[in-house]
């Protein structure tokens, strides 16, 4: 018998001998994002998206399908009705994380397959161009007087990266993080645009959402939240840290499948991961949007959530947002 001919009969005979040979998408694969378009979460999906299908990675077509609304929990079901079907990739964020803690989800990432963390999304504190606040210490001065004079927007839910950034803002100025007063946009796009229009005085949203406005001259980004200054056009934006502010925290992004994905469909998926973070296009979507680089799978992505499940039901608690 041929080679060819044995490989055939062996999996028509034993499907577990074919599958241990590796899997690979036999249909459509939907990248799905749980908030509207616009904002990081989006332009993330589109650069998988494009390396997937223009670098072959994948051999069937790909399409990214919005779950807009209810905290994210309209994406969350919609991914728990396809348990064990590895074309269906969520973008998935702290989220995953801070809806359990605050009792809002019953939803954890224990009810779905963790494939890799892709990037660190670093935030800015924004303001519109025509406010008088010019540095980051005049906006803590600000928030120190009168906290609840200065509403401050984000997107998508309340308790997410944006909100955690706040909370330790105003821990970090020495007030209490349950002073703020804040407004839920549905998309980083529709906060971005609030702002713009002086419908709300300061915006927390990544990096790369604020930075084309500051360079057009309509927005004043006041402090970044990573270590060090960004590079581009974000060079001189000072950090937190700069400007007297114990304040370093990125927001990693993730990708996950539904529950119960076998190993075969993991691996998949972290390899073709793998060669996006690797692609030049990746590469340039990483310095357009001031994002820094965090590929990671496995058991470090696992300890990785573990840990920053703790952290960042801390802040939470500061918020009043979760019971200790």
């Amino acid at each position: 018998m041929k080679p060819v001919h044995a490989l055939i009969v062996l999996a028509l005979l034993f499907p577990g001998v074919a599958q241990a040979q590796g899997w690979s998408p036999q249909k459509n694969v939907e990248i799905v994002v749980p908030v509207a378009p616009g904002g990081t979460n989006d332009k993330i999906a589109r650069a998988i998206e494009r390396t997937f299908v223009g670098g072959k990675v994948v051999n069937t077509s790909v399409s990214i399908v919005y779950k807009p609304g209810g905290g994210s929990q309209i994406a969350y079901a919609y991914m728990g009705q396809h348990a064990g079907d590895p074309h269906y990739l969520l973008m998935g964020t702290s989220t995953l994380i801070t809806s359990q803690a605050m009792g809002q989800s019953t939803v954890t990432y224990a009810d779905f397959s963790p494939i890799a963390s892709t990037f660190n999304d670093y935030v800015v504190l924004t303001v519109n161009t025509a406010s008088p606040l010019k540095t980051g210490k005049d906006l803590i001065a600000r928030m120190k007087a009168n906290p609840q004079s200065m509403p401050l927007g984000f997107s998508s839910v309340v308790g997410n990266h944006h909100h955690i950034i706040a909370g330790l803002f105003m821990k970090g100025i020495g007030a209490s993080p349950r002073d703020l007063k804040i407004v839920v946009f549905k998309g980083s796009s529709e906060a971005v645009i609030a702002l713009l229009g002086g419908h709300i005085e300061v915006v927390s949203t990544g990096a790369g959402n604020a930075a084309p406005h500051m360079q057009g001259g309509k927005l004043r980004i006041l402090g970044v939240s990573s270590g060090q200054r960004l590079p581009g056009a974000m060079a001189d934006v000072p950090t937190w840290k700069e400007q007297g502010l114990d304040l370093v925290y990125g927001s990693w992004r993730s990708i996950v499948g539904p529950k119960g994905l076998t190993p075969a469909h993991v691996t998949f998926w972290e390899n073709a991961l793998r060669k996006v973070v690797e692609s030049a296009d990746w590469k340039a979507e990483l310095e357009r949007n001031y994002w820094g680089d965090f590929f990671m799978t496995g058991a470090d992505f696992r300890k990785t959530i573990d840990r920053e499940s703790k952290e960042m039901k801390a802040v939470l608690v500061d918020l009043g947002l979760a019971k200790q």
